[in-house]
């Protein structure tokens, strides 16, 4: 991956934590040029001390909040000011509600489709000219939960069951521009998305409420990332749970609706990964 990466001017956003912080360590350790973008501005320049520390040249960090018009756009003009292009952008940036539907209210579901949606086509669109001319990639995080959905994941399910449609319609679309498009769709992975609540503060006293072992490591997620944006993968599933409960839904749908029936019953939920 070193080689593949190397000189590659690439956007990460929602970079200060999780996937994105590591995939920017990674990325800075293979020699990419990085713009690293996210709200929490603090997080983000020790992000990028460590990177400098390790050698890696000096990323660019720039406060951006993808819910805001004009943020993700300057970010990009930016980038190309500093480094004159743009390879990769990665739309990363995103964050989970969950709750029982009769407890939820419709500026909730707008919220989560602020971030996870609109957010991430603020991303795809403020990049798209540049990796349109330079023939680059386009990176979505999606989740497993945009193929399974479960009790007390609705407004998380539907924005990740968004992604992965739109990641189905523009990949075709791009193709014969030379653009390719991988969707990330991961499950349980080490990030502090589950300690961010619905109003998208992190708690970071929050306990963990999934089981360490069905957690995959994030260092090793996104080994898997860069692999899979190297090959031009179109799309690929982390985590043996996530790729199982994939192959249920497509193959014995009946299965995952006799599982949510009994989880609605205990109040429990799934939620997959994204930060």
């Amino acid at each position: 991956m070193r080689d593949y990466f190397h000189g590659k001017i690439i956007l990460i956003t929602g970079a200060s934590s999780g996937i994105g912080e590591e995939l920017a360590t990674q990325l800075a350790r293979s020699g990419a040029l990085l713009t690293l973008a996210a709200r929490r501005t603090q997080r983000l320049r020790e992000v990028a001390a460590r990177l400098v520390a390790a050698g890696a040249p000096e990323p660019l960090t720039l406060e951006c909040d993808v819910t805001c018009d004009g943020d993700v756009e300057r970010a990009v003009s930016e980038t190309i000011r500093v480094r004159g292009r743009l390879d990769i952008a990665i739309a990363n940036a995103g964050f989970g509600v969950v709750g029982a539907f009769t407890e939820l209210a419709l500026a909730d579901y707008r919220r989560q489709f602020e971030t996870n949606v609109f957010g991430l086509l603020r991303t795809l669109q403020a990049a798209l000219p540049q990796v349109l001319a330079n023939k680059g990639h386009l990176v979505l995080i999606g989740s497993v939960a945009g193929w399974v959905a479960t009790p007390l994941t609705s407004p998380y399910a539907m924005s990740k069951f968004t992604v992965r449609a739109l990641a189905n319609s523009i990949t075709p679309e791009l193709a014969p521009a030379g653009v390719k498009v991988t969707l990330v769709s991961p499950g349980f992975i080490e990030s502090d998305i589950r300690r961010v609540d619905n109003q998208g503060t992190l708690h970071r006293e929050a306990r963990e409420p999934i089981p360490a072992w069905l957690i995959m490591r994030r260092d090793k997620a996104v080994r898997q990332i860069l692999r899979a944006v190297e090959h031009g993968r179109r799309e690929i599933i982390l985590t043996a749970h996530g790729k199982l409960f994939v192959a249920l839904e497509r193959f014995a749908p009946w299965i995952l609706r006799a599982a949510g029936r009994r989880m609605a019953a205990r109040g429990r939920g799934y939620r997959g990964e994204a930060r």
